[in-house]
């Protein structure tokens, strides 16, 4: 079992994610840290980017991705937390990016406090609030009352070499030494066993969040999809690419029916479910990248039942 680290310099802030109570759970906390330092000499020399993560400036940012968790997944060797509903964000020491590559227009006063080493994390303003966190961080002319309440959840830190675990303390004393409020470490909990871990998943869920990562505690960092970051949520979700436009019939004749889609494996498939009457009257264009849901996937890897579920958003 990991030991407790204690991060409790700062003064606590009230966390307003609502029906939380993690600790209630009986889980061992991994991180308790809230805030993050920028200790810099902490990861190395000053400005420190690993060269990977320095040819991708403009690029698509060279991000550890997620599977999806299996449902007879053992957390025991792994380290859970939630899944937050915010907009990935990586800061790769000097500029601070979308997952696509482009760059995020914050504030100066919110890069300023970021340190000069490489952050992986989400931009957040709290449960259920993605789309209004969406129309502030696509700015160009970034907002500074709102950008207030924007938060950054840091969960790793890019071509670190050391082993999930490890980076996860690295952040917690980063944490420990800052004390900048919108700086926060997404905190990591071991889980003795599966009754643990839906029963977490539930409280979550209950409390509007989406989910749970789970990263295997001794996995080193690499970039792309890996099977050693894992995501659990009552619906899975992924990624797919608007292809074309079915008419609709019945109710909605003269509006969209469904869209055709492509998702990453090459399948094409229709997303007829989840659309409101605005995407049916504006349906998103073609060569969009949308969100959908499923209930896992045909032995073809057709997704089962799948529903539309937001638009990414371009550059996101």
């Amino acid at each position: 079992m990991f030991n407790q680290i204690h991060t409790l310099s700062c003064p606590p802030k009230a966390d307003p994610r609502a029906g939380e109570s993690l600790a209630a759970a009986g889980l061992e906390r991994f991180s308790a840290g809230r805030r993050l330092c920028a200790a810099a000499l902490m990861l190395g020399a000053p400005g420190f980017v690993p060269a990977a993560l320095a040819a991708a400036r403009r690029d698509e940012a060279p991000l550890q991705l997620a599977l999806e968790a299996p449902s007879d997944i053992d957390p025991r060797g792994w380290l859970v937390s939630e899944k937050l509903d915010g907009v990935r964000a990586w800061w790769d020491g000097r500029v601070l990016r979308f997952r696509s590559g482009i760059e995020i227009h914050a504030p100066a006063w919110f890069r300023s406090h970021l340190p000069n080493v490489p952050l992986d994390g989400e931009l957040w303003l709290g449960r259920g609030r993605f789309e209004d966190l969406v129309g502030i961080v696509r700015r160009k002319d970034p907002v500074d009352a709102a950008w207030r309440s924007v938060r950054y959840q840091v969960f790793d830190l890019p071509g670190a070499p050391e082993g999930f675990a490890q980076r996860s303390q690295r952040l917690s004393h980063l944490v420990h030494r800052s004390c900048t409020p919108f700086l926060e470490a997404a905190e990591q909990f071991e889980l003795p066993n599966r009754a643990a871990l839906f029963s977490l998943l539930d409280e979550v869920v209950g409390g509007g969040g989406e989910g749970l990562m789970l990263h295997r505690a001794d996995a080193a960092w690499r970039s792309g999809r890996t099977g050693a970051l894992l995501k659990l949520k009552p619906l899975q979700d992924d990624e797919a690419v608007v292809i074309g436009h079915e008419p609709g019939q019945g109710r909605n004749v003269g509006r969209l029916g469904a869209l055709r889609v492509r998702d990453s494996r090459g399948l094409e498939f229709r997303l007829g479910t989840g659309l409101d009457d605005a995407s049916r009257l504006q349906p998103p264009a073609v060569g969009t990248v949308v969100t959908y849901t499923h209930q896992g996937r045909t032995a073809q890897g057709v997704p089962r039942f799948a529903s539309f579920l937001r638009v990414r958003g371009e550059g996101l």
